[in-house]
């Protein structure tokens, strides 16, 4: 009686173990009928809320100073029209600032230097679309002489996502219902489902000779549509 009585007490002089200390594990349920393995493609289209573009100025001169003092007064004016059309400044980034030398090669001779070129690019996301094509004609007026894009995109595309998974997921189920009822089955349950990623199936840019037809008259942007897709691998059990 008196161990007895020892072992309760040690028993109940121990701390009891939290419930969130326990460990429990659980096994994945094994397939018992047939595993038929799938893959989904879900779409939307969307038309783009913003236009990403690249301008900048290239300036030429004797010397370096003259170069790099022409480049910096051109692009002020650049920029201060940007800001006048209403382009926040968030939205406004330069991307490179260059300046190289020139050279004449003569048959036989030393290169001579001949001057210096500079050049300073920026990238600017329009928000408003609609206004891009003028702010491009007023960027060529104030002294930008390369303008590269533009790129479309869209500026929160997760809505438009999570839209293309759920029809990826709706387009794989159907498919292996469609299997199952052609082996005299049904679809008892989704095994996994593994996402190989979203993205976006932008437009081709304006190709070069576009672009310089362009410049010679009022510039219009056509924002047309982009494709979001989102591909899945879903694995069933048929039963």
């Amino acid at each position: 009686m008196e161990k007895l009585l020892a072992a309760l007490l040690i028993t109940t002089a121990l701390p009891a173990v939290p419930a969130a200390a326990q460990v429990t594990t659980t096994l994945a349920q094994p397939i018992t009928g047939t595993r038929i393995d799938v893959t989904a493609t879900g779409e939307v289209t969307r038309v783009p809320d913003i236009a990403v573009i690249s301008a900048g100025v290239v300036t030429r001169s004797t010397t370096a100073s003259g170069a790099i003092q022409e480049n910096a007064q051109r692009m002020e004016r650049v920029i201060a029209a940007l800001k006048r059309a209403g382009v926040a400044d968030r939205d406004i980034q330069t991307t490179s600032i260059h300046l190289n030398p020139e050279y004449r090669y003569g048959e036989n001779q030393p290169p001579q230097l001949v001057g210096y070129t500079a050049s300073n690019q920026v990238t600017i996301r329009f928000r408003d679309i609609g206004a891009s094509g003028r702010i491009l004609d007023s960027l060529v007026a104030q002294g930008a002489n390369q303008i590269n894009g533009p790129t479309m995109t869209i500026e929160h595309p997760e809505v438009a996502l999570d839209e293309a998974r759920a029809n990826a997921v709706a387009i794989g189920r159907k498919r292996a219902e469609l299997y199952a009822r052609a082996l005299g089955k049904r679809v008892t349950r989704v095994i996994s489902v593994s996402e190989s990623g979203g993205h976006f199936r932008p437009p081709p840019p304006m190709p070069m000779a576009e672009r310089a037809m362009a410049a010679q008259a009022d510039t219009q942007i056509v924002l047309g549509e982009q494709k979001l897709e989102v591909s899945l691998a879903m694995v069933f059990e048929l039963q």
